[in-house]
């Protein structure tokens, strides 16, 4: 129960394992075997309380432990799908919305395109074993009978939620500068040529340097994608310190 309590957050927060694709079902199967091939290892030397107190103590602690490491791995695939909803507002997408099938929410065209697209490259690298090897490595350094440093916790989940943002202009950057560029063109050849309809054409050419550098630019965001997956674990185990 208690292995099950930090492994859990990582099937309501975290990237694939999250998933509005995969059952509630199936995920709480996958949950409940991981804690179980997870369990007899990790209680061996270990005295752990019986008294309900105690027990409902280290269960809220386990829950704590792993919310903080499914959050900060969630935080990078919030990065991205924040970086799809800049440049769906600034090409124009955003007027319309589908159903997100990852999320179940309704989300714009880049937005869905760029979480479809992370979700990928998080399957092609192997990110879902990266996972599982940081939530095991979690357990060496706060083990199961032994509290988190509170306050480097919160520190560490911080920093993830305030790097969204930086983490989705480095994303979206090259894109938005481009179609910045393009409005003051714009906006220099209506005071040139009143006579020219800027709406009219300004529209379609948003949308073709859009989806011309975002074509360019995707296996770069898939590169940074693989090297900030790796980088978000280590992240999350170094927040990790036993008080």
């Amino acid at each position: 129960m208690l292995v099950l309590a930090r492994v859990a957050p990582l099937f309501a927060l975290a990237p694939l394992f999250s998933s509005r694709l995969i059952p509630m079902r199936v995920r709480g199967i996958v949950a409940v075997a991981i804690a179980v091939g997870l369990s007899p290892v990790l209680i061996q030397g270990k005295h752990l309380p019986t008294a309900p107190l105690d027990l409902g103590y280290l269960v809220g602690k386990e829950l704590l432990v792993g919310l903080a490491f499914a959050f900060t791995l969630s935080a990078l695939f919030a990065a991205i799908t924040v970086a799809g909803s800049f440049m769906d507002m600034s090409i124009g997408f955003s007027y319309g919305s589908i159903v997100d099938p990852i999320n179940g929410t309704q989300s714009s065209v880049l937005t869905q395109a760029y979480s479809l697209v992370a979700l990928l490259v998080f399957i092609a690298i192997g990110g879902d074993g990266w996972v599982i090897r940081g939530l095991a490595k979690t357990y060496d350094i706060v083990p199961l009978d032994r509290s988190p440093d509170l306050g480097r916790l919160i520190a560490g989940v911080d920093t993830a939620f305030v790097g969204i943002f930086s983490a989705s202009i480095q994303v979206a950057g090259p894109v938005l500068l481009a179609l910045i560029l393009t409005d003051v063109a714009f906006g220099l050849v209506s005071r040139v040529v009143p006579q020219l309809n800027v709406f009219g054409v300004g529209f379609p050419a948003k949308v073709t340097v859009g989806l011309l550098l975002i074509g360019a630019s995707l296996p770069f965001v898939a590169g940074w994608l693989a090297d900030s997956l790796q980088g978000s674990v280590s992240d999350a185990l170094q927040m990790l310190h036993v008080a």
